[in-house]
């Protein structure tokens, strides 16, 4: 064990985080009108799924992403599970993403009972590479006569693919929906981890079809929970506003519902949250890129390697990365910084592992166990 390097990087990061003695992974800031906001929402008594701090926020999210419809989900789970209903996912469907994720991103696709394939990622952008997704679909899909391709193997059709923006880092985006549309692959973003994120100037999450995003306790920006999905297209927005209302048809006062619908709408409450909290997104961002400087700049004269983003990618950097050099010295890291007052984590256990996924179709997932050996991620809350 390299104790020296351990006990060097542990008294860095607590240096960043003004010495404390315990420095978790990532906390909520709330600086701003959250309590003023929350306030009003209590008064008003509308504390649930209508109310004017829920447009308010689906009005903020199109400002941030530049998209032209907002739905305010309950949380990002629920919100990737919708836009695959939106995006016309259906049983036994295939749904290419990658093993490099968190389990909701799977959980979701298992929620409409379709089949997760699972294509390796690029190693300096953590997310889903185009050459492995291209090298997929040109060895193993087919086009049929009603438009759509195929799976050689399985026989079943390759309707949608979900990327992530792991850790708020953009992967490349446009790439991947260049060759979903070659293909006629309906192109999910799940952009959970990324909100304030931008690749090639455009924010995370309006590349394809659907965007979705989470606002969860340890987010860049949390309303305790919550969640929104994004998209261009009028059609879409509607029924999703239908849909995770419980598909009820408006009327005074009569309840008729035309379709099974969700209890998915984000409370009031959430809501008011999750805009005090984007009105400090800019401020939130510039803090955690300029920790982000100082660890690159720490690392650099170690032999760890930090993670940045990729060119003509602007990250969140919402947890920081470091890659160590093998699977042992990763572990006995993990251990000692947490020994020692430092939080730090692994990577997610990949999905291709897990007894859920473990029999679902992957590519070489070189690169997606690579990174899975050696990722650490450390400290990278805001600091106040």
């Amino acid at each position: 064990m390299n104790k020296l390097l351990f006990e060097t990087i542990v008294s860095y990061i607590k240096q960043q985080f003004n010495g404390n003695k315990f420095i978790p992974l990532h906390v909520p800031v709330f600086k701003g009108n959250e309590k003023k906001y929350l306030a009003d929402t209590i008064d008003s008594t509308y504390v649930s799924s209508v109310g004017p701090y829920v447009n308010r926020f689906e009005e903020m999210m199109c400002e941030i992403t530049g998209s032209n419809y907002s739905i305010a989900i309950v949380n990002g789970t629920n919100a990737l599970h919708m836009a695959l209903l939106l995006a016309d996912v259906e049983e036994n469907d295939e749904v290419l993403s990658q093993s490099l994720t968190f389990v909701a991103t799977c959980n979701a696709i298992s929620y409409i009972k379709a089949k997760p394939v699972f294509i390796d990622i690029d190693k300096d952008t953590l997310g889903m590479s185009p050459k492995s997704l291209s090298a997929f679909l040109e060895e193993s899909a087919e086009l049929h006569k009603d438009g759509f391709v195929y799976n050689k193997k399985s026989g079943r059709r390759i309707k949608a693919c979900v990327p992530m923006h792991t850790f708020g880092f953009p992967c490349r985006i446009d790439e991947i929906a260049a060759i979903c549309d070659k293909f006629n692959i309906t192109l999910v973003e799940d952009a959970a981890e990324s909100i304030g994120s931008y690749y090639k100037g455009k924010h995370t999450g309006v590349f394809g079809k659907i965007g979705t995003f989470s606002f969860n306790g340890n987010k860049t920006i949390t309303c305790g929970g919550g969640g929104a999905l994004v998209t261009n297209d009028e059609n879409i927005a509607r029924r999703a506003k239908h849909l995770t209302t419980q598909a009820k048809v408006a009327h005074p006062w009569e309840f008729i519902h035309d379709e099974i619908g969700y209890n998915y709408r984000m409370p009031n409450l959430n809501a008011a949250l999750a805009c005090a909290q984007l009105e400090q997104l800019g401020d939130f961002v510039k803090n955690k890129r300029e920790l982000a400087i100082n660890y690159n700049s720490f690392f650099k004269e170690t032999t760890c390697t930090f993670i940045n983003e990729i060119d003509e990618a602007k990250a969140n950097y919402w947890l920081n990365a470091i890659l160590m050099n093998n699977k042992e010295e990763r572990d006995n890291f993990l251990d000692f910084a947490n020994k020692n007052g430092v939080m730090t984590r692994p990577a997610w256990e990949l999905m291709h592992r897990l007894p859920m996924f473990i029999n679902a179709e992957h590519v070489n997932l070189l690169n997606s166990e690579w990174v899975a050996d050696r990722l650490v991620n450390i400290p990278s809350s805001v600091r106040l």
